[in-house]
């Protein structure tokens, strides 16, 4: 894994020394993602440079060294991923007369590109990626990305440049620079607490969709048209060579009909080979391991491949209903792994929070990059590359809230809506913090009865307070995954902002249950744009790769087949994952409630983050920047200290965008 970054001047008015000058710049700024190596590429007279930080994962030798040309010498590349399958691809070009300098897949995927076409590859490859790769016999710059989105790339136009970068700090180096914030993203930012692709913080720069590729021209009269970040629309736009939508849309009408046995078997020795795939690699090699079903599943497998201890690595907490660091340890006794944990105290998490503007390089507020960045620190000191279980809960319904909104959405069809009104009156007239203390005594004077009850209590009653106002599965679906709600917090913005929840769902054929919707928002919006951006940038912050299995294709095909009682059966999500975990580990060992991957940050802010946030959340400062509507931000921050709400959500969305923007100021070049 890398970072890449470059541009495409139509006018080719660079001079050498600028062009080279500007790719060293846009290097520097993400050497984090590629501390190992780096290297540019510059041609004046097509106006195209190329620039590359490598992090050394397969063939380490020079052979590997990016930009790359190809052996005809038309594609240059500069590549950020990994192709799992390139040992097959290689088979086969070298039957079709390719040769090869080195063993890297980097190599493998310019001999694809060139012998079988770009899109003709992007169908054969099997991988995490995002590259730019150059075409100098048609002069087109390619931009592509994966098929989920696991590694990111911006794009856009900046001072008559195309530029393009893994992160955003690249960009803020070329001359033109401008940085408008675009309201409309700030608004998405704090109804979800992260930006959905196309669009990024910034007017004009955008995110490249998952499974897409861009192509522009670097004819100056071509280049006329604007970028479009939508596929398929007027101007230079995306085009999709992958669709998760089609994906979906077959399996939901096309369920496969083999047995429970069959499909399980089918799944162990599908996860049991594409975890062999992923292991590749020239330098150590571990995993993350929550003692969750999917981060323990990937495990077993890993262990069943390797002929020694699997390394694992896992973050414990001292607060209950927390730490999960427990389970783990006694899932890797059972299973012979080499483990390694750190109970961390609040001082220690919350020392990394000021760094968190730095990493994520865009605003992002999902409190859970804490412990992820904690663990990235962990694992790094150890391996190079660690394995993780995300995607099981978007592929195979794992997450609490479908089953919640499914439920309390049928029950809400027969109950009169007063009924429900004075429930949801009657939930959240008794603090959170109440509902909290209760659950802590019934863990202590009834241990057996408390392990049944999930963690965060008093904020799940709250959520379903929200749920018993709406009037729907998918209304109450969209209550829980938003935070601030009803108008738009920032000025100028009058809309709803539920638009692009809307927009997402849209193109979904008619006739889908409510749970194939659910899931489909969260594998088109949340995995890629939260739960993978989480991950990226804070392992790429510390240099180490992070490979995914359960989001390879053929996982992702299979899971969209499964008929929905093979993935929730007896009020239970992952089902079949559940299913295949018992033949690695005993069921006693992994069947809990779930708890999430998550910090005590509300407490936090309450205690001893207070001052920080009151820092950052100070009415005049709100009022004098113009973004937020600062009196409705004090109230939900008065209504957090007091304990009458849980308003974590909301507020960490305000304080993750301030703390970013503070961040910024201060590290403008003037």
């Amino acid at each position: 894994m890398c970072g890449i970054a470059g541009f495409l001047n139509t006018d080719c008015s660079d001079s050498e020394a600028t062009g080279q000058a500007l790719l060293r710049a846009m290097a520097d700024a993400i050497k984090h993602r590629g501390p190992d190596d780096h290297g540019i590429e510059f041609h004046p007279g097509s106006g195209i440079g190329l620039a590359h930080r490598r992090l050394s994962i397969l063939d380490l030798s020079p052979n590997g060294r990016q930009p790359m040309w190809s052996t005809g010498k038309r594609f240059c590349i500069s590549f950020n991923g990994e192709i799992y399958n390139f040992r097959e691809l290689s088979a086969q070009l070298q039957q079709q007369g390719c040769s090869f300098r080195g063993h890297s897949d980097t190599e493998v995927l310019l001999s694809a590109i060139e012998t079988w076409g770009l899109d003709l590859a992007l169908q054969r490859i099997s991988g995490m990626f995002a590259f730019a790769v150059w075409d100098s016999r048609e002069r087109v710059l390619h931009l592509a990305r994966d098929r989920i989105g696991e590694k990111p790339l911006y794009y856009g136009e900046v001072g008559g440049r195309v530029v393009f970068a893994s992160e955003l700090k690249s960009l803020r180096c070329v001359p033109g620079w401008h940085g408008t914030i675009e309201r409309q993203s700030l608004d998405q930012l704090m109804r979800y607490g992260y930006i959905p692709s196309p669009a990024s913080i910034y007017e004009g720069i955008y995110k490249l969709l998952p499974g897409s590729v861009i192509s522009i021209p670097s004819a100056r009269n071509r280049l006329s048209s604007a970028l479009n970040p939508h596929p398929d629309t007027a101007g230079i736009s995306p085009r999709r060579y992958w669709s998760a939508e089609a994906v979906v849309d077959s399996g939901v009408h096309d369920r496969c009909t083999r047995s429970d046995s069959a499909a399980i078997e089918q799944l162990d020795t599908m996860l049991r080979s594409v975890v062999r795939q992923q292991m590749v690699a020239d330098v150590p090699l571990g995993a993350f391991l929550s003692g969750g079903i999917d981060s323990t599943l990937v495990v077993s497998c890993m262990q069943a491949e390797s002929a020694k201890p699997i390394r694992t690595f896992t973050i414990g907490y001292h607060e209950r209903g927390f730490n999960e660091a427990e389970f783990a340890l006694a899932i890797s006794r059972h299973l012979g792994t080499e483990h390694h944990e750190l109970y961390v105290t609040p001082a220690q998490a919350m020392d990394v929070i000021p760094s968190l503007p730095a990493i994520y390089d865009e605003p992002f507020a999902d409190s859970s990059q804490i412990p992820t960045l904690l663990v990235c620190q962990l694992a790094r000191r150890h391996v190079t590359v660690s394995l993780s279980g995300d995607g099981g809960d978007e592929l195979f319904a794992g997450y609490n809230r479908y089953l919640w909104s499914d439920s309390l959405g049928r029950r809400a069809r027969w109950m009169p809506s007063g009924l429900r009104a004075l429930m949801a009156t009657g939930l959240r007239s008794v603090p959170p913090a109440a509902w909290d203390a209760l659950q802590d005594r019934i863990r202590r004077w009834a241990p057996r009865l408390g392990k049944s009850i999930p963690p965060n209590l008093g904020g799940k009653l709250q959520k379903l307070a929200e749920g018993l106002r709406a009037g729907s599965s998918m209304e109450i679906y969209r209550g829980l995954v938003s935070g601030w709600r009803g108008a738009s917090l920032v000025h100028g913005l009058e809309h709803d902002g539920q638009k692009q929840f809307d927009a997402v769902l849209a193109g979904r054929p008619e006739g889908w249950p409510f749970m194939d919707q659910a899931m489909f928002f969260d594998l088109m919006q949340y995995l890629p744009d939260d739960n993978l951006v989480k991950v990226d940038r804070a392992s790429m912050s510390v240099g180490l790769e992070t490979r995914v299995p359960l989001l390879d294709p053929r996982v992702m095909e299979f899971a969209a087949q499964l008929p929905m009682n093979m993935k929730v059966r007896s009020g239970k999500g992952k089902w079949i994952l559940r299913q295949v975990l018992n033949r690695y580990v005993p069921r006693e060992l992994t069947e809990r409630p779930k708890m999430g991957f998550s910090v005590p940050v509300g407490q936090w802010l309450a205690g001893p983050l207070r001052e920080w946030a009151e820092d950052l959340l100070a009415t005049p400062h709100l009022e004098s920047e113009g973004f937020f509507d600062a009196q409705r931000v004090a109230s939900c921050w008065q209504e957090h200290l007091a304990g009458r709400h849980h308003q974590t959500q909301s507020l960490w969305t305000v304080l993750m965008f301030q703390a970013w923007k503070r961040e910024l100021a201060r590290n403008t070049v003037h």
